[in-house]
């Protein structure tokens, strides 16, 4: 928890059809007002989020670039041409591979796969590894979670005459260009906004790309926030599709699709892409399939974790399976990862993730320790001092591995838009996260200048930068930061769904909230306020350090429990009679058999 009024609340209003739709629906008021807040308004949508159906998956053939891919994989299958998955080395990349090299290997295809290594080849297609799948025999090349913008490689592909499907979810680049130039050639779509100039998408000459954002001649898919995982799930289904010849697949490929959700829940959850629409849908039926999965990989790594038998939500995958599978990425070579889930048996599976258990534990220590040189940089040079809306920090020697989860955390910490750059001897790697309203990869468009390259998404993104113009970038990023990044965006908002009486908080209200998830970024998991609430005793410090605070708290005739984890600071301006004002999330607290609700208060107010 920070520290109180650190953050702007922000309550949605009341909405009078709520009641309406609660009794519809025959549930709680407050769920009724969680999902008008969610966008689902239609009685019909309200079920069908409320209970998830696989109907609702959309078609294949409505993603740009995926009928064309999947007709080309079809085909390669059906002339047993050598075909290679080339994917990305985190969790989306690792799981994307592992959905369509199982999904060619059951359809009777030749595969193999390629990861490159994080350190030493960096993110995307690079032309050396094409060059050396070429000589290999490649005869097909699919790339998975990366390659909409490596226009280089997929030259030297062309060049070779080998085949090229990009399969990718990120950031195109994109140019301006005349009237004149406004030509179409080298992988260029001409995508006309105005009168005398012309945005171009920058996009690889491939025999197909398949991408849910890409402007295309059809409707825009409806899910344009599909992951690299998603993305290989749906390509998989329509090459099943592709070989059958009509829209249903072949039973043992519709039960490994099933199967394979467990696959794409991963990667979705872990990408942190908006857990809405379809992607809810992979995630709900894919956590629910990975207690029960056959495939030995994730067995292993799930009893890794201690979670065997447990129920497996998305706070599971974020914070125990997904650091996992990213630590062997990050501290060596993620295709160890991708071996565990292809081609592994199950003792192999098995010494694989007790490796990668061994992985995350390095990658723990490091992880700290670059942080508090980070911070420390952070306030030696005063980069928070002017009013600053950016932050850049870097240093030789920093692992580049675990760059990406140091900025995440300085990003919690101070609420702006950061980069973390290991700096090498000939090449410094970067490491970007964001803050909801401000767009990572556009930014870095505007500061191309400064780069070697880059690539990625809204909220996260990568660079490669000379270490002679490290200093140079951070100037410019720093500079539009303080320009293009509004200064509410710096505040960090807390978003509440309603205000609630603690008689409302019940058993059955959580169990129905319960039902709103999997949780995740554009679905987060329901927060209420409860107002004027008065302690009933002075609060007790909990935890090793003392950290937390146990409260008991009483409106009218209803006492509860409640624990705010961090809040110790607070210690001394809570007294009993104190009256608040809370931002809760109500818990389910089963300690030996004995079940009752409690309120996990992420942050409150004191009422004057």
């Amino acid at each position: 928890m920070r520290n109180m009024n650190a953050r702007r609340w922000n309550v949605a209003p009341a909405d009078e059809r709520a009641r309406e739709l609660a009794d519809r629906l025959r549930t709680s008021h407050v769920v009724a007002q969680v999902l008008l807040n969610r966008g689902v308004i239609a009685a019909d949508d309200c079920l069908n989020f409320l209970k998830p159906n696989l109907r609702c998956l959309i078609e294949p053939a409505l993603m740009p670039g995926l009928t064309a891919a999947a007709q080309k994989i079809a085909a390669a299958v059906r002339d047993g041409r050598q075909i290679v998955i080339y994917g990305d080395y985190d969790v989306d990349g690792i799981t994307a591979v592992a959905i369509l090299w199982h999904a060619i290997r059951l359809l009777g295809g030749k595969v193999r796969y390629y990861i490159p290594h994080r350190v030493e080849e960096g993110y995307g297609l690079n032309c050396e590894a094409i060059r050396q799948l070429c000589d290999e025999g490649a005869q097909l090349i699919i790339t998975v979670d990366c390659g909409i913008t490596a226009i280089e490689p997929a030259q030297v592909a062309a060049e070779r005459g080998v085949e090229l499907i990009i399969t990718d979810h990120h950031e195109w680049k994109e140019k301006e260009v005349s009237n004149v130039e406004c030509g179409m050639s080298n992988g260029e779509i001409n995508h006309s906004t105005f009168d005398t100039r012309h945005s171009t998408l920058l996009l690889p000459a491939a025999a197909a790309i398949v991408h849910p954002r890409l402007p295309w001649e059809g409707a825009p898919y409806p899910n344009p926030h599909l992951c690299g995982a998603g993305v290989a799930f749906k390509l998989a289904w329509g090459v099943g599709q592709a070989l059958t010849g009509a829209s249903r697949v072949n039973q043992e490929l519709k039960g490994f699709l099933v199967e394979a959700m467990a696959l794409a829940a991963l990667g979705t959850i872990a990408d942190v892409v908006p857990l809405v629409g379809e992607n809810r849908i992979l995630a709900h039926f894919g956590l629910g399939g990975l207690k029960e999965s056959k495939l030995v990989g994730i067995q292993a790594l799930i009893r890794s974790a201690n979670l065997d038998g447990k129920r497996i939500d998305s706070y599971h995958v974020g914070f125990l399976l997904a650091p996992r599978l990213n630590a062997c990425g990050r501290m060596g070579h993620a295709r160890l990862a991708v071996e565990m889930l292809t081609d592994a048996s199950e003792e192999r599976a098995i010494e694989i993730a007790t490796f990668l258990e061994s992985q995350n534990r390095i990658r723990q220590t490091t992880e700290r320790s670059i942080l508090d040189q980070a911070l420390a940089q952070i306030e030696d040079l005063r980069l928070l001092e002017n009013e600053s809306r950016g932050i850049v920090v870097g240093a030789a020697g920093w692992h580049a591995g675990v760059i990406g989860i140091v900025a995440s955390r300085i990003v919690d910490r101070f609420h702006r838009p950061t980069f973390v750059v290991a700096i090498g001897e000939e090449i410094g790697q970067g490491s970007g996260r964001s803050v909801d309203g401000f767009h990572l990869a556009r930014a870095l468009q505007e500061v191309a200048h400064t780069l070697e390259s880059f690539g990625g998404h809204e909220m996260a993104a990568g660079l490669k930068v000379k270490p002679q113009r490290f200093e140079e970038f951070r100037e410019a990023f720093t500079t539009h930061a303080m320009t293009a990044v509004d200064p509410l965006l710096l505040v960090p908002e807390l978003r509440l769904d309603c205000d609630a009486d603690l008689s409302h908080v019940t058993e059955a209200l959580v169990g129905d909230l319960a039902r709103l998830g999997p949780f995740g970024r554009g679905n987060p998991r329901p927060m209420l306020r409860c107002r004027r609430v008065s302690l009933t005793a002075a609060p007790r410090r909990v935890g090793k350090t003392g950290d937390h605070l146990q409260l008991y708290v009483k409106q009218n005739n209803t006492v509860m429990k409640a624990i705010a984890f961090g809040a110790g600071v607070l210690f001394d301006k809570l007294h009993s009679g104190t009256v608040v004002d809370l931002a809760i999330e109500p818990q389910i607290n089963d300690f030996n058999g004995y079940r009752s609700v409690e309120l996990e208060v992420k942050d409150l107010h004191i009422v004057e």
